[in-house]
């Protein structure tokens, strides 16, 4: 099947500048600020109070967050022509890029709990960044697969290639897409520690004197121009192509040279089939940073010469939306080409760009761009660049989205709770000896299990100067990786440098947020440390590990609760199979402190004692992990003489609207992912020789497993309950499972991961071992 074009049918927006498309598009296009006095908080300890806050009234028992993506996401749908009540909802996708999430709702949560000693486990568990696209998913009755993005500043242009990634297979019908992200103290405290806010309303690509920030959501519905012609529906642009790149430089400022910035451009333009000299306009990530404008037009001219198309930055309008900046910004370029003019860069406080670029200053341009290129950059060297082209433009070449390699695995390890590595995993599963044998006294629960990594031990293969600028999530994520080198033996500088990372986890880095936030709670400004800011970015971690090991290549960053160590798989594999990278490196990590504890030994089901049994009603352990697993095309792992573990067959995915830390216990929804995966896979029930487990001992979610293993006649396969031994790792479960299938004794045949997230969302992967 030829990959499908991809249409954009329908646009939500919600910034600064209006609380809806067409008042947000009159301000940008007239050159109208959408930057304020932030009045959502105290800013008087700040470097400024200026800020792109929407004005827009919100619900007020609804988190910002949740408020502004349903705005924008309604009025996506809404102008899209879609309606939801007549198409195959499990087949509506949702995949939202987003930094924060809900984040004024942590926050208020946390400070209680740091000035009263009271945790609200409630709203502590509907305020972790997975249920972003859990509360998308109930709230419009979407039962596609499932996904959220976190690569800070680049995540909702990720959330693009996702989106991309799973029309080019044909996996949906329909993605709702885009980034979400509001105003929060933790990321306004952040960046004036690191004195990276401007004073006065920023100045991009001319004056860059810092940034200011913005809040916002865009939101896009994309299907197939096919199918869009097919209902009738108004094609508005198309999504061409993206491409993805890490720096591997440093933890905060982006690589001066531009390379990094520049490879994601080149790589965008390939996979839609385009060139340098086909783009008309760049909407640039222009920040106002003097780090980020000086090394963005070193990348321009890296790929175009001399001849660098016109160049613009909205933020000079709406702010830096953060995790939205991606989507917000691919709304805005589909309006550029819709509506035929250029969006200007105001408030260059009359100075010329200093880099010679045509930044279009103070008023949009009547212009007819074909092709335009729109850029995201993040920390910990993440690039991000998306082309929205004109319905129907092609160019020279054939684009890039057709699989055309075999994915192998070719390097697996992994630690989980006392199982310090790889051949201790392996023996705790030959003595069938538990890994969480720990015991923490949790305030008004009692003494109860959990897998405690000691850290120390982990950090010991990492550089000391290196690791002292790493928190808990990042040491883990080195480890596993480290790990696996060990055992399969480390690349050269020149396969490491082809190398992606796509790192995955449950919760993200839940240690350094609370600790931020906790000296800004008690001592203001004063006790907002720069260092644990920089690490509070969920991708922070793939940053530390591409530096450490000089990983150039594609990159993402998944944030999905129990589901994401298949959902990167899956990811990584779409990539190698069409080309876009030779080996990518997919790393989870998961860590739990005791805050992290408190809230989930609250909850019932949660175990006594540390004796865990799948099916058998004796609760869940909460166990810290990480896995790595390396994935390369079979062309390149035979080039470089490497053993191949397994091959790589199939996935699915499916969610349901069960609403945020929530799970319907009839198996219907897990059931269509494992479906989809024996069905990509080409094999039926009898063919899988091995199904890892998701059952931990809870008693729900043994019951929907159990339920979906029938539906689906998995029921009688031989299983490998991992968490048995594991404990409730989440994020890294499922590729734990894979490490424990691929070392240890007795697995034959394909093996079937299967995954689940609380909030209704599943996933699962068929992966063939080889001798």
């Amino acid at each position: 099947m030829t990959p499908a074009n991809i249409a954009l049918t329908g646009l939500g927006l919600i910034t600064g500048a209006g609380d809806d498309v067409e008042k947000s598009w009159s301000s940008i296009a007239a050159g109208t600020t959408g930057i304020r006095t932030n009045t959502l908080f105290d800013t008087s300890e700040l470097l400024t109070d200026w800020a792109g806050m929407s004005t827009a009234e919100q619900p007020a028992d609804l988190d910002r967050c949740y408020a502004l993506a349903a705005t924008a996401i309604r009025e996506a749908l809404h102008g899209s022509g879609l309606d939801l009540t007549t198409v195959d909802r499990d087949r509506v996708a949702v995949v939202v890029g987003s930094s924060l999430g809900a984040m004024p709702t942590l926050e208020a949560t946390h400070r209680t709990l740091v000035l009263e000693g009271r945790l609200d486990v409630g709203q502590a568990v509907a305020s972790q960044l997975p249920c972003v696209g859990d509360y998308i998913a109930a709230e419009f009755d979407l039962r596609g697969p499932r996904v959220v993005l976190s690569n800070a500043c680049a995540a909702s242009a990720v959330a693009l290639g996702y989106a991309a990634e799973l029309l080019w297979k044909g996996d949906v019908d329909f993605v709702v897409c885009g980034g979400v992200d509001p105003l929060a103290e933790l990321s306004a405290y952040g960046f004036s520690a690191l004195g990276a806010l401007d004073s006065e309303p920023c100045s991009p690509l001319s004056a860059s004197t810092g940034l200011t920030l913005g809040e916002g959501a865009g939101f896009m519905v994309l299907e197939s121009v096919e199918r869009a012609e097919a209902r009738g529906a108004r094609v508005l642009a198309e999504l061409g192509g993206y491409g993805l790149s890490c720096d591997g430089h440093h933890q905060t400022a982006p690589d001066p040279s531009g390379k990094g910035a520049c490879s994601a451009m080149a790589q965008a333009l390939d996979t839609a089939g385009l060139t340098p000299a086909d783009v008309d306009y760049l909407n640039l990530h222009g920040t106002g940073t003097p780090a980020n404008d000086a090394s963005e037009p070193k990348a321009l001219k890296l790929l175009f010469g001399l001849e660098i198309p016109a160049a613009s930055s909205t933020k000079s309008i709406l702010g830096h939306t953060l995790g939205a900046a991606g989507a917000v910004e691919a709304v805005v370029s589909t309006l550029a080409i819709d509506r035929g003019t250029l969006p200007p860069t105001i408030n260059t406080r009359g100075v010329p760009s200093p880099y010679g670029l045509d930044v279009i200053p103070d008023t949009g341009r009547d212009a007819r761009p074909e092709v335009v290129l729109s850029n995201s950059f993040a920390f910990g060297g993440n690039n991000a660049s998306v082309v929205i082209n004109r319905p129907g433009r092609t160019g020279s070449r054939p684009p890039r989205r057709e699989a055309v390699h075999e994915v192998v695995v070719t390097g697996a390890a992994g630690l989980a709770g006392t199982a310090g590595g790889t051949e201790a995993i392996a023996a705790a599963f030959a003595e069938g000896r538990p890994c969480f044998e720990t015991f923490e006294e949790v305030p008004g629960v009692g003494r109860v299990p959990v897998g405690r990594v000691d850290i120390k031990a982990a950090s010991r293969g990492t550089n000391p100067s290196r690791a002292r600028r790493m928190d808990p999530l990042s040491l883990l994520a080195a480890s596993a990786v480290g790990d696996l080198y060990a055992r399969h033996g480390k690349p050269s500088r020149a396969v490491a440098e082809s190398t992606g990372v796509v790192f995955a986890t449950g919760y993200g880095p839940v240690t350094s947020v609370l600790r931020f936030h906790e000296g800004v709670v008690r001592s203001g400004i004063t006790g907002a440390n720069p260092s644990l800011f920089a690490n509070t970015v969920v991708n922070a971690a793939a940053g530390h590990v591409a530096m450490l090991h000089r990983f150039r290549g594609y990159t993402a960053t998944i944030a999905n609760g129990g589901t994401s160590s298949v959902l990167a798989l899956q990811l990584a594999a779409r990539v190698i199979a069409r080309g876009a990278a030779e080996r990518i490196m997919v790393v989870v990590a998961d860590e739990f402190p005791e805050q992290a504890l408190a809230t989930q030994a609250a909850l019932p089901g949660y175990a006594r004692s540390a004796h865990v049994v799948p099916g058998g009603r004796t609760g869940t352990v909460l166990s810290e992990g990480a896995a790595a697993i390396l994935l390369e095309s079979r062309e390149a792992a035979r080039d470089r003489g490497a053993d191949v573990l397994a091959r790589v067959r199939g996935f699915g995915a499916s969610g349901e609207p069960a609403g945020i830390g929530r799970i319907a216990r009839d198996g219907v929804a897990w059931g269509r992912s494992l479906r989809s995966a024996l069905a990509e896979a080409e094999l039926g029930p009898e063919g899988i020789g091995t199904v890892v487990s998701a059952a931990s001992g809870h008693p729900l979610v043994d019951l929907a497993q159990r339920a979906a293993l029938r539906h689906t006649g998995l029921d009688g396969r031989p299983v490998l309950a991992s968490k048995a031994l594991l404990g409730e790792t989440y994020g890294s479960a499922g590729a734990l499972g894979l490490v424990a299938a691929l070392t240890g004794d007795g697995t034959a045949g394909p093996v079937l991961l299967s995954s689940f997230a609380y909030g209704g969302s599943y996933a699962a992967a068929v992966l063939d071992p080889e001798a």
